[in-house]
């Protein structure tokens, strides 16, 4: 069963007051508790550890400790609390450096704030979620020609048929989607991709996909 709304308590980190006011009230009148509203990065990680969110929800660009910063101290702190970035930022650097920082969502501020509510509510069930104009970025990043004849060591025991899944998950398909592609079952799919994510010791496609691209297991 999902997580229902009004069981989330979320902190919100960004140096804009105005944005801080403004997405506490949205949050809160879809039944969701925001436990601290901060605008300070160290507040932030101290904050974190004393209240223990559900999710805290973090800005990219602050002054002083900004929120990369912020992200790489509240993983070492091994809290959970999932962290999700919440930025204009659509530079695919930021995007992969912060899921590949621990990060378990990045999402753009000017999303709709019922896709953020379930966005949210993703993240607590285990889900990693990318915003939907990012995805698009995130295939572009991970497309390309042929793999690699040197594969990884941490992608050796992958098969030739996972490597293939993997190419179609860094493209944002879905399961469906890449049955029929491939002409097998939806439950020949999902075995795979839980075989993909066991073998590279990640949560999500999204993760896996981010680390074929830190380590170029597909060429460009």
């Amino acid at each position: 069963m999902p997580t229902e709304p009004d069981r989330l308590r979320v902190m919100i980190v960004d140096d804009h007051t105005l944005f801080r006011s403004g997405l506490s009230e949205l949050l809160e009148r879809r039944g969701i508790e925001v436990c601290a509203a901060v605008g300070d990065g160290e507040e932030g990680c101290r904050l974190a550890v004393e209240i223990e969110p559900d999710v805290v929800l973090l800005d990219l660009r602050m002054p002083g400790l900004d929120g990369t910063s912020v992200l790489e101290r509240l993983v070492e702190f091994d809290l959970r609390c999932a962290v999700v970035m919440l930025t204009t930022s659509s530079d695919e650097r930021d995007l992969v450096t912060s899921l590949r920082g621990g990060a378990r969502g990045y999402l753009l501020k000017d999303m709709e704030p019922d896709q953020l509510v379930e966005a949210l509510v993703a993240v607590v069930d285990g889900e990693t979620v990318v915003a939907p104009e990012m995805t698009s970025v995130l295939a572009r990043v991970v497309k390309g020609g042929e793999l690699e004849s040197g594969r990884p060591n941490r992608f050796s025991s992958l098969t030739p048929r996972e490597f293939e899944i993997l190419r179609h998950l860094a493209e944002g398909q879905s399961n469906k989607e890449i049955a029929r592609d491939l002409g097998i079952t939806d439950g020949t799919v999902k075995l795979h991709v839980r075989s993909i994510l066991r073998k590279l010791e990640v949560r999500s496609r999204v993760e896996a996909a981010v680390i074929a691209v830190e380590e170029r297991v597909f060429q460009r």
